[in-house]
């Protein structure tokens, strides 16, 4: 990974589907090929900072669809969340 893509990991800045790719290749690489120690850790790692970007992504998307309900006229729109009933 760059440095410049690896400082947008870094702020979370990536899209979901970017990471998603990224990860994906780490994994395909880790299992095909004959990687020294140094390096299949180097890839663990950056995997581990692509899954906590996803995770943090799929969980927005899902705050966002449970946000969402029928206006009178049919209309979806955003409606406020009480964040205390996701604590229960």
């Amino acid at each position: 990974m760059s440095k410049s893509a690896r400082a947008e990991a870094a702020k979370g800045s990536l899209p979901f589907e970017d990471a998603l790719k990224k990860l994906e290749g780490i994994v395909e690489a880790m299992e095909s090929e004959d990687l020294p120690l140094e390096a299949l850790l180097a890839r663990y790692e950056e995997g581990t900072r692509l899954v906590k970007i996803c995770q943090e992504k799929l969980a927005e998307a899902e705050l966002k669809i449970r946000q969402l309900e029928k206006n009178a006229a049919g209309e979806m729109k955003l409606k406020p969340i009480d964040l205390s009933e996701e604590k229960s």
